[in-house]
C-alpha cells in the first residue's frame, strides 16, 4: 500500500507541485492502517480477557447458581455450572466448518431441558467429516442426566449462509450458532443465551475440550497483525517524507543559477 504514495510521485503527480495531495493521500493511508492496528490490539485484549475469565472458571470449578443461565447481561461471560434434566427429543444441530488439530469437521449440539430453567443448547463435541461430507450419527439420549461444564457464549459467527438447513435425516446443518434462528428452527419458545460445554464423557457425544478459541485467532496473532499494520503506517510516513525531501532537493537544484 505504500506504493500508492510512491506512485503519486512518479505516475503523473509531482510532489513539488502537489505537496498537499501527497500528504493528503499519506495521512489518509496512515490513518487507515493505524485504525486497523488499533482494532487488532482491541481484539487481542478482548481475547485475553476471554481466556482469563474462562481459565478462572475452569480452575475453581465452583458451580454457579442456575439463575445465571437466563441472565442476558452475562451472555458474554464464562461460568462453571451443574445442571440436571434430559435431552429434548429434538434434532441434532451440526455446526459446519469446525477445526480441530488441523482437521475440518462438524460440532454437535443438542437441546437440554433443565428441571428448572431455560432450555440450554449443549455442545457435544467435534468429529471429522468424511470426503463425501456424510454427517455422522448421534444417538439420541433422552434419559435423565447431570451435566457439569463451562457455560460460555456461542461460538463467534462467521458467514451465515441463511440459517440452519434441514437434512434428510431431520437434523439441522448450520454455518453459525444463531440462537434466535435455532430457537425458531427447533420450535422452542425460549432458549438460553449461552451454550454449555460439558466435561468430556466417552458415553456422550464426541471429542471435546475447553479450548474456547478453536476456530479463531489467539491474542498473539492479533498482536502480530497489529505490529504489521503499524509498520505499514510507518512505511507510508517514511515514503512521504522521502518524496517530499527529494522534491525539495530537485527544486533547489533547479533554482540555482546556471
Amino acid at each position: 500500500m505504500a506504493g500508492i504514495i510512491a506512485g503519486a510521485g512518479g505516475a503523473g503527480v509531482n510532489p513539488r507541485r502537489h505537496p498537499l495531495f501527497l500528504w493528503a493521500v499519506a495521512l489518509l493511508t496512515m490513518a487507515a492502517f493505524a485504525r486497523l492496528g488499533f482494532w487488532q490490539l482491541d481484539r487481542a485484549e478482548e481475547k485475553r480477557g476471554m481466556l482469563g475469565e474462562s481459565t478462572a472458571a475452569l480452575k475453581t470449578r465452583v458451580p454457579q447458581p442456575l439463575s445465571v443461565i437466563a441472565e442476558r447481561a452475562r451472555a458474554g461471560d464464562y461460568d462453571w455450572i451443574e445442571v440436571e434434566g434430559r435431552f429434548a427429543d429434538a434434532p441434532t444441530v451440526w455446526l459446519d466448518n469446525q477445526q480441530r488439530n488441523g482437521a475440518v469437521g462438524v460440532r454437535a449440539y443438542r437441546v437440554f431441558v433443565l428441571d428448572d430453567g431455560l432450555p440450554l443448547l449443549v455442545d457435544l463435541g467435534w468429529t471429522v467429516l468424511p470426503p463425501d461430507r456424510t454427517l455422522p450419527t448421534l444417538q439420541r439420549d433422552t434419559g435423565r442426566r447431570t451435566l457439569a461444564g463451562l457455560l460460555l457464549p456461542p461460538p463467534g459467527q462467521g458467514l451465515d449462509m441463511g440459517g440452519p438447513a434441514v437434512q434428510p435425516d431431520g437434523t439441522l446443518l448450520a454455518t453459525a450458532i444463531d440462537l434466535p434462528a435455532l430457537r425458531v428452527a427447533l420450535k422452542l419458545s425460549a432458549l438460553a443465551p449461552r451454550v454449555l460445554r460439558p466435561e468430556h464423557d466417552d458415553t456422550l457425544g464426541f471429542a471435546r475440550d475447553f479450548d474456547i478459541l478453536p476456530n479463531t485467532l489467539p491474542p498473539e496473532r492479533h498482536l502480530g497483525y497489529a505490529v504489521q499494520w503499524f509498520a505499514l503506517a510507518a512505511t507510508v510516513l517514511i515514503t512521504a517524507l522521502l518524496l517530499t525531501w527529494r522534491a525539495r532537493r530537485a527544486a533547489q537544484r533547479n533554482d540555482r543559477p546556471s
